[in-house]
């Protein structure tokens, strides 16, 4: 099997800045895999704890002159260390810029290729597999090598490929997120009072959290947010009733969904504001099967969404709740 292509401005830029900060918070290791069209950053789709993650790219927004073959379908995946993965690039990117040469004001970055090899390592017998930064400096080459675990087999990858399609599943409801930021304020301060958050999403676009111990009740509404699927109409006579009251009857009217997740699950998925999308969505699968966070991103100077980049995660469900 063969990988190699060359890293884009844009392509280094996004992942060194943006996605590669946010996606080590969520875990610091995932699966990259790779296809003939599409880059993936995915955790924990193989195993069943923790919080599901999928990042995917068009190959054009990272990279140039992209080349893989593989027996799978020209498919490749395997384990990368996300630290390991971002110190190489951070280091390759600095060579790069110091020692790129340039008409004019200021140096040029040299083009950085990144590959998949094979190489016996110190005081070993093994030849073992590495993703491997190669830039040309000045008077050199300068290479940097991630080691990766061995490339998924057959099985493993239609299995990994199995989990992507089921991921993919979006909710019949979304509402937009209020600022992340406000989002993240008041979940530091959850975080103090219990472990499990309830999360309900009305059809009318209210999303109620709240944190509920024997002792205390926290909790937060945020009302007439955007709603992307099904949709319906708040009654009149909600309007002036507390938001527990207004959360309790949009459950009865089978208006809403609502699921406990994890505290520290819901302030990890916050850690993708790092990645800095442009807006955010919620929603609850059917059967209350998982609490979904989509994020969109824009191409830059519009409000058009950039299709060559998306970004989820699925958080797991303690408690089935009430739909």
């Amino acid at each position: 099997m063969k990988f190699k292509a060359f890293l884009t401005e844009n392509g280094v830029s996004l992942l060194e800045k943006r996605f590669l900060p946010a996606l080590d918070k969520l875990g610091k290791i995932c699966h990259l895999y790779l296809t003939r069209d599409h880059a993936f950053f995915l955790h924990n789709l193989l195993n069943g704890d923790g919080i599901q993650s999928v990042a995917q790219f068009r190959k054009e927004a990272l990279f140039d002159d992209y080349r893989i073959s593989s027996q799978n379908e020209d498919r490749i995946a395997f384990a990368v260390d996300l630290s390991l993965l971002h110190r190489a690039l951070r280091s390759s990117v600095s060579i790069c810029t110091e020692f790129g040469t340039g008409s004019g004001t200021g140096p040029t970055p040299n083009r950085l290729q990144i590959k998949l090899v094979k190489k016996l390592p110190a005081n070993s017998t093994q030849p073992m597999p590495f993703l491997t930064f190669e830039t040309k400096g000045f008077k050199s080459a300068v290479i940097q090598d991630v080691p990766i675990s061995k490339p998924l087999s057959r099985s493993h990858l239609l299995e990994l490929q199995t989990a992507l399609d089921s991921a993919q599943d979006l909710p019949r409801t979304l509402v937009q997120a209020p600022d992340l930021n406000q989002l993240q304020s008041f979940v530091d301060r959850m975080k103090h009072v219990g472990d499990l958050l309830s999360v309900s999403i009305a059809k009318c676009g209210d999303l109620h959290v709240q944190i509920s111990t024997t002792l205390i009740t926290l909790g937060a509404e945020f009302r007439k947010l955007l709603v992307v699927g099904d949709q319906a109409e708040a009654p009149a006579e909600d309007r002036n009733v507390s938001a527990q009251t207004r959360s309790s009857r949009a459950l009865l009217r089978g208006d809403a969904q609502s699921v406990q997740v994890s505290v520290k699950h819901f302030a990890k998925s916050l850690c993708y504001h790092l990645a800095k999308p442009d807006c955010a969505f919620y929603g609850i699968a059917p059967q209350g099967a998982c609490l979904t966070v989509i994020f969109q991103f824009f191409i830059p100077g519009s409000r058009q969404m950039d299709k060559s980049i998306s970004l989820h995660c699925r958080l797991p469900v303690l408690d089935p709740g009430s739909s």
